[in-house]
């Protein structure tokens, strides 16, 4: 349907800073927020440390500020603990690091948080967490890292004084595992993000989202783990396109076509991993976006940012029926949900309803720019870390 409506924009990380650069932003209010991540990167740090201290620091005379710091950072980061006043710590296993700067905190009076994204730190769903990613049950390894890393994980959760997490549902599952207070922030789009999912919507809207013979369907992979996720959709996406030829299929990311879908030769488009900025762009391109999940705990607290970026950029996405998709997209309103065995089904409706994907891409656009961008949620994160 479309072709690409943009080309390929200039990328750096933005959050490739000095120490002293993050400590100064840091510094520049009268309360302060302490985003602690062991490692920068395109994911996690990016949704729940760069992204909220972008929100905090977006009012410049409201006297808040916020940076984010690293376990590379390591003796300096006691000049952290003197200038915050509230320290999160987004998703670190218990080291010395941790240990350090929770106690830096603590002797100082100071609140301190764990923000998690992910239903990644009880023990007796390790079983499930290996099941899901389909990992080697029977390779001891496999048991030594992800149990220790889960271990870890929960420690650290159980030394601070409250926690922020994306949803609900995760919310109680770190109530019952931790017994402390919950505070919700949903992932949400930043506003290098937002930028140019705006170009990409606006690029449609102007040329009446263009059409030509293709139909494309796309599946973006974010890491390697998704492997049995795209494998619920594999067998229909091989039914659809053997009986459609107008189909093609963008696979974006670490996911390989198998045999079955290898024979479609170059409808099977593959992009490799991409920055967050230009993804927006190819998710923009598809006519619609896979988002197949397992069905259990650990995928149910998955957070929905796969439908809001295609919505941002007017790309309607169907999704399996986990709790936080469904709390978003209304069938055939602004998106489509399938079940495991439906997805054969829902991608023929969705193909024959081609003419109005406009229709429901522009429910979702809204449904997203309402909710998702960082102008909506600055509130919300201040409530979470106290300072509202």
């Amino acid at each position: 349907m479309y072709p690409p409506v943009l080309p390929p924009v200039p990328y750096s990380d933005p959050w490739e800073l000095s120490f002293a650069q993050r400590l100064r932003m840091l510094s520049m209010g009268g309360r302060r927020v302490a985003y602690y991540y062991e490692s920068a990167n395109n994911s996690t740090f990016r949704y729940r440390a760069y992204n909220m201290a972008q929100a905090i620091n977006s009012d410049a005379g409201g006297g808040l500020s916020a940076g984010y710091f690293f376990q590379s950072d390591g003796y300096q980061l006691f000049e952290v603990a003197e200038l915050a006043d509230v320290l999160v710590i987004c998703r670190s296993g218990y080291n010395q690091t941790v240990n350090q700067l929770i106690t830096q905190f603590r002797n100082r009076g100071k609140r301190v948080l764990f923000d998690v994204d992910d239903f990644v730190f009880n023990t007796s769903y390790t079983h499930l967490l290996i099941a899901t990613l389909g990992l080697d049950p029977h390779h001891n390894q496999v048991w030594e890292d992800w149990f220790a890393m889960v271990a870890r994980m929960g420690q650290t959760l159980r030394m601070c004084d409250g926690a922020i997490t994306t949803n609900a549902y995760l919310a109680q599952r770190i109530e019952d595992f931790a017994q402390c207070e919950v505070a919700i922030v949903p992932n949400f789009m930043n506003l290098e993000q937002l930028e140019i999912s705006q170009k990409v919507f606006n690029a449609k809207l102007a040329s009446s989202f263009p059409r030509d013979d293709k139909v494309r369907l796309g599946y973006f992979s974010g890491s390697p783990s998704h492997r049995l996720d795209f494998a619920l959709v594999e067998g229909a996406l091989e039914t659809i396109m053997a009986e459609d030829d107008r189909v093609q299929l963008t696979l974006v990311g670490y996911i390989e076509p198998g045999p079955g879908l290898s024979r479609f030769g170059n409808r099977i488009i593959r992009q490799p991993f991409h920055d967050y900025v230009n993804l927006q762009r190819l998710v923009g391109s598809v006519d619609v976006n896979l988002i197949p999940l397992q069905s259990n705990v650990f995928t149910n607290c998955k957070s929905e940012l796969k439908y809001f970026e295609a919505a941002a950029v007017g790309t309607v996405s169907i999704g399996s029926p986990a709790v936080n998709y469904l709390a978003r997209v209304q069938h055939s309103k602004n998106g489509y949900v399938s079940r495991a065995h439906e997805w054969t089904k829902i991608i023929r409706r969705a193909i024959s309803e081609i003419d109005r994907l406009p229709v429901l891409a522009g429910a979702a656009h809204d449904d997203a720019m309402s909710h998702y961008s960082w102008t909506q949620q600055r509130d919300t994160v201040l409530t979470a870390v106290g300072l509202r």
